[in-house]
């Protein structure tokens, strides 16, 4: 970065230059901001907040978000947070106890660690790594030349406006994405996207080691709801409550999720030893677009990553893991650009995005259309809490840790229905 000041510390006037300007500090923004300064190149990255601060978000952590945590040097820091073996599946009346699958690369096991926890130390770690972290300054509009974009225009919380120059930007400003729409993103409304809402509890078994999810959620009227609910130990005192609805169900935009959240925390209530009527702070939501959804994701001069390109999983509205991901492929595909000298490198971001998640998000937005129907969602549940061998299967797809070395029931059955979905090409 080109300014005024020593060091990675935040300029006071005049503009900036830099190779790449990243537009979010969150879970893509930080991590596309480490890999490019670990390949050595001057990237700057522009927060809006300050950290730390809250998101919407389960705060449950994949095998495969602990594996790029680890990737980013970040493991002994991890390890300070509260560890989980698996998931506790529940629905029908039964209960299911399902360890992470094993994998040749991803770990056995999870963390829960809050939000505004980890994406300050995964932000931090970027600016230790050689990226400038600028904390609350906005991106108010794109840099415009010759249709090539160019850096953006900021204002800090000062209220300072001021130039940031880049020969490239990542978008990474989440699911909302005001910076990616200035610039032509679009969700594919035809696709599903999904809400979440969720707060805090305090409860004595803050340290279970088990997320839960309950499969047949309900409303205030015991009728059931597409989604899920999760119970996930955050091993501090507290565990974080919420419910995620998909917009495939047929009354999705006239449910009060305020409601549906009071009344899951009060089903829960006695076995997680909490008071429903007292959560630890007030309760946040968010709409979260899903499976790929957004686009394009590539320009002459950008990329989009994370939720501002829809990268969540429609299967269990994961969003982490794969704003790590495309953070990270996004950052090689910019270091081979600015080391060529070759913008046109940009255009292979998309296929790679493609050849990773195409299929498997294919088949998860049917899998989303499919659950939306609350009569298949029960069978399929009932079915589902009948066999724990199914479950074991089920888990490994939704939680993308299907095996490429290693042929199972579970990759022959994801198999399978990648193979139908190709008759559905609108999925």
């Amino acid at each position: 970065m080109t300014e005024t000041q020593p060091g990675n510390s935040p300029p006071t006037s005049g503009s900036i230059t830099t190779d790449v300007l990243v537009i979010g500090g969150g879970p893509a923004g930080a991590a596309a901001g480490y890999w490019l300064a670990r390949h050595g190149h001057d990237v700057t990255i522009v927060e809006r907040k300050t950290f730390p601060r809250e998101k919407t978000c389960g705060d449950g952590l994949t095998p495969r978000a602990v594996y790029q945590l680890g990737e980013m040097g970040l493991a002994d820091e991890l390890s300070k947070y509260h560890r989980y073996e698996g998931l506790r599946a529940m629905g029908m009346g039964k209960t299911l106890e399902l360890q992470w699958p094993s994998h040749s690369i991803y770990p056995q096991h999870g963390y829960v660690v809050r939000r505004r926890d980890l994406d300050q130390m995964v932000a931090l770690n970027a600016e230790k790594a050689g990226a400038t972290l600028l904390q609350g300054y906005e991106a108010l509009q794109p840099i415009l030349d010759r249709g090539f974009v160019r850096g953006a225009t900021v204002q800090t919380k000062d209220g300072e406006t001021k130039d940031i120059h880049a020969k490239y930007v990542i978008v990474a400003d989440g699911a909302n994405s005001r910076f990616g729409r200035a610039l032509g993103t679009f969700r594919t409304r035809e696709w599903p996207y999904g809400t979440a809402i969720r707060t805090y509890w305090q409860s004595p078994k803050h340290d279970d080691p088990w997320i839960e999810s309950a499969l047949d959620v309900k409303d205030r009227n015991g009728n059931p709801m597409p989604g899920y609910g999760w119970i996930f130990p955050v091993g501090d005192g507290t565990v974080n409550i919420g419910v995620g609805l998909l917009s495939t169900f047929r009354d999705f935009k006239s449910v009060n999720t305020t409601h549906l959240l009071d009344a899951y925390a009060h089903q829960v209530a006695e076995r997680w030893e909490i008071d429903p009527g007292n959560p630890e702070v007030k309760a946040t939501s968010g709409r979260i677009p899903m499976g790929g959804s957004v686009g394009p994701k590539a320009g002459p001069s950008y990329l989009v990553v994370g939720d501002a390109a829809g990268s969540v999983n429609p299967f269990n509205g994961e969003g982490i893991d794969y704003a790590y991901e495309t953070a990270r492929m996004a950052a090689q595909v910019l270091h081979e650009a600015l080391v060529s000298n070759d913008p046109s490198v940009l255009q292979q971001y998309p296929r790679m995005i493609d050849d990773e998640y195409g299929e498997y998000f294919k088949v998860a937005r049917l899998f989303a259309r499919i659950i939306g129907k609350p009569t298949l969602m029960r069978e399929l549940t009932r079915v589902g809490m009948n066999s724990r061998t199914l479950m074991e299967w089920v888990l490994r797809i939704m939680a993308n840790l299907l095996r490429e070395d290693e042929k199972g029931p579970a990759e022959l059955a994801y198999k399978a229905a990648a193979k139908l979905v190709k008759l559905a090409p609108n999925a």
